[in-house]
C-alpha cells in the first residue's frame, strides 16, 4: 500500500520519476501523426487487427477500454482509501454510532 513508499529509499523514487518523465517526453507521443484519436500511440508499429475493424466496433471497443480504466482507477482508489480508515471495523457506520466492532479481533 501506501505505506510501501516509505521503504522505497529516496534514489529510488527519483529514478521511479526520471523513468516517468522520460516515457511521458520521448516515447508516448504521437510520432508519425497517424494517431486516430487522443491517445493512440501506435505510431504505425503495432496494429493487432484494429484497423479491420468498422468504426462503429472501434468506437464500441475504445468505450469499453475507457469504462475499464476508469473501474481500474475506481477501485485502486477505494483500497488506499481502505488503507487510510482510522479503525479495523470496515463498516465504519458502526463507529460514528458509537458501536465500533473490532472486525478482525476474534482472529
Amino acid at each position: 500500500g501506501l505505506l510501501a513508499l516509505s521503504h522505497v529509499p529516496g534514489a529510488g523514487l527519483v529514478q521511479i520519476l526520471l523513468f516517468v518523465g522520460f516515457l511521458e517526453l520521448y516515447v508516448m507521443k504521437d510520432v508519425t501523426g497517424e494517431g486516430e484519436f487522443p491517445g493512440d500511440f501506435r505510431n504505425g508499429a503495432l496494429d493487432f487487427g484494429w484497423d479491420t475493424f468498422d468504426e462503429e466496433t472501434k468506437l464500441t471497443k475504445r468505450g469499453i477500454e475507457l469504462n475499464n480504466g476508469r473501474a481500474a482507477m475506481m477501485g485502486i482508489l477505494a483500497l488506499m482509501v481502505h488503507e487510510m480508515l482510522p479503525s479495523n471495523d470496515p463498516y465504519m457506520i458502526n463507529g460514528i454510532l458509537g458501536v465500533p466492532v473490532d472486525f478482525n479481533g476474534a482472529l
